[in-house]
């Protein structure tokens, strides 16, 4: 299989807003550590982020909107490209490039799970492709209703065998 990593919403605005991701500084190594592995079997990383509308604390060039500064990607070699729904295949490029690169399986990684990458892996699969999901390299904040170690595991347990292959991260081969 031709596989690709793609990295959902690891923005300012998310990544430091008021309210911080569950164990967010281990899964920014994760996700690093993830972006080296593909890079050395030159495998295609691709990198969504969420852009609200004009006015929104993350429109388009605001600095909550900018990438997390540690993130390690290379605008000049990964492909960055924005969204303005959940899903990373909804108005974008990213199915040509995929197509274009011939890539059959996607590696999902960032925030938030109980939103975009939930959704971007189930539309994913109904696109064809082969979903696997780092079951630590993914996060989201504490909501009223759930803590987000509960929503990580329940998305973990829901979405995997019918939609993805759950694995460690250090597990994943590119």
């Amino acid at each position: 299989m031709n596989t690709a990593l793609l990295i959902i919403d690891m923005q300012i605005g998310l990544f430091d807003g008021p309210e911080k991701p569950f164990e967010r500084e281990r899964v920014l190594g994760t996700i690093n550590a993830l972006i080296r592995r593909a890079r050395t079997a030159g495998a295609p990383v691709f990198v969504a982020r969420h852009t609200g509308p004009a006015g929104s604390p993350i429109e388009a060039g605001s600095p909550l909107w900018q990438l997390w500064p540690a993130l390690d990607v290379d605008v000049t070699r990964d492909h960055v490209f924005n969204k303005t729904r959940p899903s990373c295949f909804l108005d974008t490029d990213l199915a040509q490039h995929l197509a274009a690169a011939k890539v059959d399986e996607l590696v999902v990684a960032g925030m938030k799970t109980q939103f975009c990458v939930d959704t971007t892996c189930r539309v994913a699969v109904e696109l064809g492709f082969s979903v696997v999901l780092p079951q630590d390299a993914h996060t989201c904040m504490d909501t009223a209703a759930l803590k987000a170690e509960a929503i990580i595991e329940h998305h973990n347990a829901t979405l995997a065998g019918a939609f993805v292959k759950r694995v460690k991260a250090q597990d994943i081969q590119f």
